[in-house]
């Protein structure tokens, strides 16, 4: 069957595929309804069937092949590089799931992570679900104000952490940032478990606090079965990043998310049982998730957890990876990659890659210089992928699973995957566009595919208001981003529907502005935002990092760079969606996942406060914006 008609089947015949697709992993009770929608914009999976996630993910592995490598864990902040086997995972998730039975929690307890990227954090998530509770991984080492407001609004019976984390060299305490949130808590929390991993000094308050090389030494031969969960029975919470005022948790169920992800792995990222597969994002994030943690597990394959960057201790420590671990898929984001642009070129070049069939990266817009430069780089094939927090696993991509040869489209993050009835509609009338090249918003039709979220945490109003109901009797998901769809049915995703910017009664996605602007030989990185004007209502303004910086080393180099960039703009897109003016900074300001963080962008441009910015990656960028904005003020 070709990819189009196994689509359309998924779409058109919806239960039957799915039903095929659920036999890829192992039910304890077989189910008896593949979809419920008796209760919309709800749904329900695979109703009456009873799995585990961890069964899935680990024991049944552990059972026909025990010594093949599972989880492969490599920091250059410590230097600390080991393999588990499915059968030594096996006994450390048992050993986790003993403690934390030990301190209290069971089926639909949650148990709230806050951890860097090593071998427990991974180990405590599967603990957590072999159990039947709830898992909320909060990223390591997010202020104390922001991990406060998500532990009262998951209320979790233990809290997993660490002494520290490392990054770039330099220490991160994460016990004192938690001991500050749990002051701020209006929730108290029973238990926290604590790895020492010696970088850090960590108070210990008794009771509460439990050192787990302790309570581990009491449980080394300890056999924890796996807790039977309903299907819809949730897996875990994630909450999204950026989020202002009551945290927004994405909740998971369990047998859906397990299907979706047995499904992804064969049909989309084409992974296979013994292989080996790279994710460089961080269990923090959605994508860590999915495919550094449950992903390559359930489809029996070995998953690299990373601890470090991508450029130390040089820019070719990835690719070390690859060829030492005969990597077949990696799975990183385009931030990364342009990060590795500015690096000596040489370092794409000093590996074997031969194992490595496809570069996968989601978490932003990709645009196509970076796609072009990386595929040319490493000689391997760019797959861009559209998703979300909320849906767990690729909207938009290419199956190569199913279709290996299918063509990549620079630009494009591909075309809807299988159970994602994908539906643009226009923003005025949400009536559907069906002519290519027509820009809508990107919906989903009722009901969401397996594995996508079944609601906001403790609060199914808040679910149905912010993605069901922006267009009145029409029974789609809101993703809030614009897209278009070419004439071959490739889609291209044009930015956040609140990122529009209305120039004289021009309407200009910032993220088409952003395409051409680093189209130039000479950019780097850039960020387009749209800032309020007296007289046009927006003006689009770019902060763009240099390729080079020596050109912007003067005022006069710095005006005939910008110069050069405005004709860029107007050669591509017309004068009307030329920036205003283009500054050039030496880092932009983005979240540790790599999003760019146009909104506090848009703020500084404006004189307006940035609001929560728990979540950037340095913060320094936000001063050499300041100073930028402030330079032209004055």
């Amino acid at each position: 069957m070709d990819y189009a008609a196994l689509y359309r089947r998924s779409v058109d015949d919806r239960d039957a595929f799915w039903r095929e697709q659920a036999a890829r992993i192992d039910w304890h009770t077989p189910f008896d309804l593949v979809c419920d929608t008796a209760n919309p914009p709800f749904a329900q999976w695979f109703v009456g069937g009873e799995t585990n996630l961890c069964h899935n993910a680990v024991d049944r592995h552990a059972a026909t092949q025990p010594d093949q490598p599972a989880l492969i864990h490599v920091s250059t902040e410590t230097g600390r590089e080991e393999t588990l086997t499915f059968g030594q995972l096996h006994t450390e998730v048992q050993r986790m799931a003993a403690v934390l039975q030990g301190l209290g929690v069971t089926k639909g307890d949650r148990v709230l992570l806050y951890m860097p990227m090593i071998p427990e954090a991974v180990i405590a998530m599967l603990a957590t679900v072999r159990l039947g509770a709830i898992h909320s991984v909060v990223f390591g080492g997010f202020a104390s104000h922001a991990l406060a407001s998500r532990i009262d609004d998951a209320r979790p019976t233990v809290v997993v952490t660490a002494d520290a984390g490392s990054r770039g060299g330099k220490v991160i305490p994460y016990k004192p940032l938690l001991d500050e949130a749990l002051a701020q808590c209006s929730h108290s929390v029973p238990h926290v478990l604590l790895i020492n991993r010696g970088l850090a000094e960590a108070s210990m308050t008794a009771p509460r606090d439990v050192d787990f090389a302790q309570a581990r030494e009491a449980v080394l031969d300890a056999q924890v079965p796996c807790t039977w969960v309903p299907s819809e029975h949730p897996s875990y919470t994630l909450y999204t990043s950026g989020t202002t005022g009551k945290p927004k948790g994405v909740q998971r169920d369990t047998g859906g998310y397990t299907v979706a992800l047995a499904t992804s792995m064969a049909q989309i990222y084409c992974g296979k049982p013994g292989e080996v597969f790279f994710c460089t994002s961080d269990i923090g994030w959605v994508v860590g998730h999915s495919y550094i943690v449950y992903g390559p597990l359930i489809a029996g394959m070995a998953t690299i957890v990373y601890e470090g960057l991508p450029i130390r201790p040089d820019a070719a420590i990835w690719w070390s990876l690859v060829e030492k671990y005969k990597v077949s898929v990696m799975f990183s984001a385009p931030t990364a990659v342009r990060v590795l642009k500015k690096q000596d070129p040489e370092c794409l070049r000093r590996h074997d890659l031969s194992s490595l069939r496809h570069l996968f990266l989601a978490g932003e817009p990709l645009d196509e210089p970076t796609a072009a430069w990386i595929g040319e780089a490493i000689g391997k094939p760019i797959v861009d992928n559209y998703w979300q927090t909320e849906t767990g696993w690729p909207i938009l991509s290419l199956a190569r699973g199913i279709d290996p040869d299918a063509k990549t489209r620079l630009g494009s993050p591909g075309i809807p995957m299988p159970g994602y009835d994908v539906k643009l509609l226009d923003d005025q009338t949400g009536a559907e566009l069906t002519e290519p090249n027509r820009k809508g918003v990107l919906t989903i039709g009722y009901p969401l595919p397996p594995g996508c979220l079944q609601t906001v945490w403790g609060d199914d109003d808040r679910y149905v208001k912010t993605y069901w109901s922006t267009f009145p009797h029409k029974p789609v998901y809101n993703t809030f981003d614009w897209g278009l769809r070419d004439a071959d049915g490739y889609y291209f995703i044009l930015g956040r529907t609140d990122d529009v910017i209305n120039v004289a009664g021009h309407r200009l996605g910032t993220r088409e502005i952003e395409e051409a602007v680093s189209s130039h030989a000479g950019v780097a990185e850039v960020a387009v935002v749209g800032v309020a004007d007296q007289l046009k209502g927006q003006v689009a303004r770019a902060f763009v990092v240099a390729r080079d910086p020596s050109r912007t080393a003067s005022p006069a180099l710095r005006q005939a760079l910008e110069a050069e960039i405005m004709q860029t703009v107007d050669r591509q897109l017309g004068a009307v969606a030329r920036p205003a003016r283009v500054d050039f900074v030496n880092v932009l300001p983005k979240t540790r996942s790599g999003k760019l963080l146009r909104r506090a962008i848009q703020a500084v441009c404006e004189g307006r406060a940035t609001g929560d910015l728990t979540t950037i990656e340095d913060p320094t960028a936000l001063q050499q914006l300041q100073d930028a904005v402030s330079e032209v003020r004055g």
